[in-house]
């Protein structure tokens, strides 16, 4: 195999650090061929921000002969086959117990987290790609956040961010998350259904498409039908979002049924689809999508995706984990990342 170059016919490819996540989860053992496959490195330039010698642990269990080299900054990486550049913290015990919950392994998740933020903040990758954390473990640790969305947009200083699953046949954004379903719908309010819509508009611009046409789910049963089910929350929450978008150019369309709009968007009719809430986006995409699935936060100052799954304790150290879907939230951080300027 030829070696993977630093650069591309545009330039140089994209840094990314990919934050290894719970040590005790199947983090490393995904990171570890998913880094290596030739197709991340015809994309990007990645960097783990992790524990090297969690990392080479990984690679013994799956069997992966490989370097695993240290370096103390993104640029110093050096891109050929066979070889995993890390920034390491040294934070995990040589014996760390694989698939077993730890406040050790929580707080270093943590701070993988935050020193890779600060890389993004000082222009030194232009991209993060996460592997999974235990929630659990994070607040063990000593850091109550629900998860990397909201711990990234503390890290960042930034107010409000949107979720958005991608999958080869679908992609949502929500405009509420974590939280219950009669939070949402108070939290609903035209504003944020605007900025959330703004956000996945320019996520799809960024990930090379130019118009996207965009679908926007109602909160109530066939979105309402014109006041049959519901007090008028369409009218009052979402049309008027709409009519502000569109005056703008933003090919935003709605409110739809939801049971309709992902059909809709699976055969192709939409580029987008924006849910209200939590499991309105969440369940489609994970029937239609899950294995190849990818989480990204919109709206920080650089890309951030993920797999879309967990840290799978009942597996982890076993060797088992499927890589599959860390090798597309690279593919995807690397196609919405720009090129470094510097």
């Amino acid at each position: 195999m030829n070696a993977p170059t630093n650069l591309d016919a545009a330039g140089p490819l994209p840094l990314i650090a990919v934050t290894m996540g719970d040590g005790a989860g199947i983090g490393p053992e995904v990171i570890v061929p998913a880094l290596l496959a030739p197709e991340t490195l015809r994309r990007c330039r990645p960097v783990v921000i992790g524990d090297a010698e969690r990392l080479r642990q990984a690679a013994r269990l799956r069997g992966i002969a490989c370097e695993i080299v240290t370096v103390g900054a993104p640029a110093e990486a050096e891109f050929t086959p066979d070889r995993l550049n890390v920034i390491d913290l040294g934070l995990l015990p040589a014996d760390l117990p694989w698939g077993e919950l730890s406040p050790v392994a929580g707080d270093a998740a943590y701070q993988y987290v935050r020193a890779a933020a600060r890389l993004a903040m000082d222009g030194e990758v232009q991209g993060i790609c996460t592997a999974p954390l235990n929630k659990e473990a994070l607040h063990a640790g000593g850091h109550v956040f629900p998860g990397h969305t909201e711990l990234l947009a503390h890290l960042t200083g930034v107010e409000e961010v949107s979720m958005m699953l991608a999958t080869p046949t679908v992609k949502v954004i929500h405009v509420t998350t974590h939280i219950g379903l009669i939070d949402a719908v108070n939290k609903i309010e035209p504003g944020l259904v605007e900025r959330t819509v703004r956000r996945g508009h320019d996520a799809m611009v960024r990930a090379g498409t130019p118009q996207p046409v965009i679908g926007v789910c109602g909160i109530n049963p066939h979105a309402g039908e014109n006041g049959l089910f519901g007090y008028g929350e369409e009218e009052e929450k979402i049309v008027p979002a709409l009519e502000v978008l569109r005056r703008d150019g933003i090919d935003a369309r709605g409110p739809l049924p939801a049971d309709t709009a992902f059909f809709l968007a699976g055969r192709g009719d939409y580029d987008l689809i924006v849910a209200m809430y939590h499991d309105q986006g969440h369940g489609p995409v994970k029937v239609l999508g899950l294995e190849a699935g990818v989480n990204l936060t919109v709206g920080l100052p650089v890309i951030r995706t993920s797999v879309d799954h967990g840290t799978a304790f009942d597996i982890a150290g076993t060797g088992k984990a499927d890589a599959g879907s860390m090798i597309e939230a690279l593919r995807q951080a690397a196609d919405m990342s720009p090129s470094p300027t510097r």
